[in-house]
């Protein structure tokens, strides 16, 4: 394979962009941050992102208990009343459901798949360390191993093909990327796949966009991607470069929770017209909901 790290915007940079918002994280405090919780808090922030040109909709599920909105939930009713308040609120929306879990264990986001048939689901394509420090060197949170090995990723694979889900999958290392061509030659990965290059993780790739010039050589040939991009001020850059490259884009406050200025956002629609801005000034046009329903290959809304 031949590297080209001078790789400049292409014809298909005028092509449509879809912009993802990443509605909430998975254990962010709704206490300390902006994060939507309840069905109707969803609906509302997904509203915002949805006005501003977001039609595919990143969602985690919480817990409806009291004080426990910083805990996930893998009810299907509660995935289900969120998802539907989604979908009255955003016309057309397409849905893209969270299925990270550790253990070999995927029972709980399968019961959640069947119960609301997303169009589209992540699904993590290979294992990680998941670290950080913190200034003082120590670490973040106990050292855990994401595990994710080819029987689970295959497993969620096969789920997602009986509520006809397109896997998006979400690689976190270039080894999970090149990983995909092999999951094509062995014969039960979506051909093309979809990946979402997930860029800032402390101990996966970080989010540089000279890495991004790079990895996306490593793609099976012809797969749609994305970028998505942890941190703060640093991922504007990744942004701005993966709309000048082709990709799709994806923001929200589970990913950042600031402002190219460094300054807070209120929410997620500010995060997603920012990456509109950016998709207009490398010379492409954000799609709409019908547009973008037409690039993945979904039926259109009535």
């Amino acid at each position: 394979m031949t590297i080209d790290t001078e790789l400049e915007a292409s014809p298909a940079n005028k092509d449509k962009v879809v912009i993802t918002c990443a509605l909430t994280g998975v254990l962010t405090d709704p206490r300390q941050h902006p994060v939507p919780v309840t069905p109707q808090e969803m609906a509302a922030s997904a509203k915002q992102a949805y006005d501003q040109g977001a039609t595919v909709m990143h969602v985690h599920f919480r817990s409806q208990e009291p004080n426990k909105g910083h805990l996930p939930s893998w009810s299907p009713e509660v995935a289900l009343e969120i998802t539907e308040a989604i979908r009255r609120a955003c016309r057309g929306v397409i849905i893209n459901m969270s299925t990270g879990v550790f253990g070999a264990d995927i029972s709980d986001p399968v019961a959640c798949l069947n119960a609301i048939k997303p169009e589209m689901a992540a699904c993590n394509a290979g294992t990680l360390n998941y670290l950080k420090t913190r200034r003082s060197g120590e670490w973040a949170w106990p050292p855990m191993v994401f595990d994710n090995p080819v029987e689970k990723v295959k497993a969620m694979v096969e789920a997602m093909a009986v509520t006809h889900t397109l896997p998006e999958f979400e690689c976190f290392d270039v080894g999970i990327i090149r990983s995909l061509q092999m999951y094509i030659d062995n014969g039960w990965a979506p051909q093309p796949p979809h990946a979402n290059l997930v860029m800032g993780v402390s101990s996966g790739m970080p989010a540089d966009p000279r890495l991004l010039e790079i990895i996306i050589n490593y793609l099976p040939q012809g797969s749609p991607w994305q970028s998505t991009v942890i941190g703060r001020g640093e991922v504007w850059d990744v942004h701005r470069r993966t709309a000048e490259l082709g990709g799709h884009l994806r923001t929200g406050v589970e990913d950042t929770f600031y402002l190219p200025n460094g300054d807070k956002c209120s929410g997620n629609g500010e995060l997603v017209e920012t990456l509109a801005r950016f998709a207009q000034e490398a010379g492409r046009s954000v799609a709409s909901v019908d547009e973008a329903r037409a690039i993945f290959g979904f039926s259109q809304t009535d």
